[in-house]
């Protein structure tokens, strides 16, 4: 199960309502709700990274949740949602089983998907098991090539989860950790810093990684071969799709970039500058071209 303790401890966020749902298995998973359920604008699905939640989502929710509905998950093992009783929990597959439940569970019947790095994957994968669902999908720095290095590095990284003793620290070490972050601000870095770790209830306990680690060992020991990407890329063909990339990405190639715009008929893309592996979503590239791919999307609302 999850602690007890809330990720983004000390860092109060408002303007949604926060949601419950259990699933299949019996895990509760929490979501942010924001906006008016009965808003005339095409609902947002927001899906974080492989060890991020809800919190990331935040300020892009806030805003365009003026005229539509938008819902962030929490992954099972993340966040503020139930932890698995194994690794054997941490799936893709249950993953894609949630969120197919959470649509269902909220009466989301047609969403734009947003999805960061494995958030985007996952969008991808809703283009298979449920692609009546999908009005669009904005893939940010992710796609069907995923470089191998990077991946490595990024599992060693959430595999360590490593506690730290104040809030200073944790920043400290995630500037060490990212190559080209998006974060400009202290602001940027401290909101960034209290969406991966949580505070423990425990007076003087060390900040906590905000994920199970066993996530991890799932993706490595799980076994099994992993899914055509390029098929899953390819079953979002009749839905609109906006890649946001990081000019200094090193998830997502130049390369296959171009290769997803020539394969895919309705395909737009834009690059944050100087920016590496993920762009945060409120840069002004990235609020410009996601407001107008929004615009372009036919209007599916809640009802």
């Amino acid at each position: 199960m999850a602690p007890r303790d809330d990720p983004g401890g000390g860092f109060a966020q408002a303007g949604f309502r926060e949601g419950r749902l259990t699933v299949r298995d019996g895990l509760r998973l929490f979501y942010r709700d924001y906006g008016d359920p009965l808003a005339a604008g095409t609902a947002v699905l927001c899906l974080p990274g492989l060890a991020r939640n809800s919190h990331d989502f935040h300020r892009l929710a806030l805003r365009l949740s003026a005229d539509r509905r938008v819902v962030c998950p929490d992954y099972r093992g993340r966040g503020r949602s139930d932890r698995a009783s194994s690794w054997h929990g941490y799936t893709p597959q249950n993953d894609l089983d949630d969120l197919r439940q959470l649509l269902a569970a909220t009466g989301l019947r047609r969403v734009v998907v947003i999805g960061t790095s494995y958030g985007g994957l996952l969008a991808m994968g809703l283009g298979v098991v449920a692609p009546r669902a999908l009005a669009g999908v904005v893939l940010n720095d992710i796609g069907p090539d995923v470089s191998a290095a990077a991946e490595a590095r990024i599992l060693a990284h959430l595999a360590e989860g490593r506690p730290q003793p104040d809030w200073a620290a944790a920043i400290a070490y995630l500037k060490s950790l990212l190559q080209h972050p998006p974060f400009r601000t202290d602001a940027d870095w401290e909101e960034f810093a209290r969406g991966t770790y949580y505070e423990p209830a425990a007076p003087g306990a060390p900040l906590r990684a905000a994920w199970d680690t066993a996530i991890v060992r799932a993706l490595r020991q799980g076994g099994g071969e992993r899914p055509d990407l390029w098929a899953l890329f390819r079953s979002l063909r009749d839905v609109p799709v906006l890649l946001i990339r990081g000019e200094l990405t090193d998830i997502l190639s130049e390369d296959s970039a171009a290769r997803m715009a020539a394969l895919h008929p309705a395909f737009t893309r834009v690059t944050v500058p100087g920016v590496g592996h993920a762009p945060m979503l409120t840069e002004p590239e990235c609020v410009q071209a996601i407001d107008d791919f929004l615009e372009r999307v036919p209007a599916a609302p809640y009802r």
